[in-house]
């Protein structure tokens, strides 16, 4: 059995000073740590590093300041394939998102078609972005977004969030989701 800690969007120091004591105490113990992105900052890799080994994928916000961070990842963990992409995609589609954000709302299918296309064949999709939890399967996998680590979901009044990921070598997954009110 594996447990994995998952995180997104932590945006500090831009929208949050440093991360949640309680994100810290609820990593205690997991096998790895996998960040979706939009991390900003190495020191936020470097503090989860003293928890569990950290796997992470550069988000839009990950440009300048983390630019060796891969756009994508694909893992294994007790014989599963977990993927990870933040979920903004390329320049292009991340400009026509915003337009068509602005015209329509957010419309969470854009981004689920995104990762579904982006992470064929794997068992877990890990993508952040949204600020909003995401737990659905889809195609014979989990589609999983923990929601940001340290931005409220403006949109459905949820409070930043983080996941845990359990991976039985039984073939059973399972996430749970965690409140980070501060």
């Amino acid at each position: 059995m594996a447990t994995l800690g998952i995180l997104s969007d932590t945006h500090i120091p831009d929208r949050a000073k440093s991360l949640p004591p309680r994100l810290l105490e609820i990593f205690r113990g997991v096998d790895a740590i996998l960040h979706a992105g939009d991390v900003c900052i190495p020191s936020v890799l470097q503090e989860l590093e003293e928890i569990a080994p950290v796997y992470a994928v550069r988000g839009n916000r990950d440009l300048y300041s983390l630019p060796h961070l891969p756009s994508q990842l694909v893992l294994n963990f007790e014989g599963f394939k977990v993927g990870m992409v933040h979920g903004h995609g390329r320049l292009g589609e991340y400009l026509s998102d915003k337009a068509h954000f602005l015209v329509y709302g957010l419309q969470e299918d854009r981004y689920r078609k995104r990762v579904i296309k982006a992470l064929p064949g794997v068992n877990v999709m890990v993508f952040g972005h949204l600020h909003r939890r995401f737990y659905e399967w889809v195609q014979g996998a989990l589609l999983l977004n923990p929601g940001s680590a340290c931005c409220p979901d403006g949109h459905h009044g949820n409070p930043p969030s983080l996941a845990l990921l359990h991976l039985d070598a039984g073939g059973r997954i399972e996430g749970e989701f965690f409140d980070l009110r501060f």
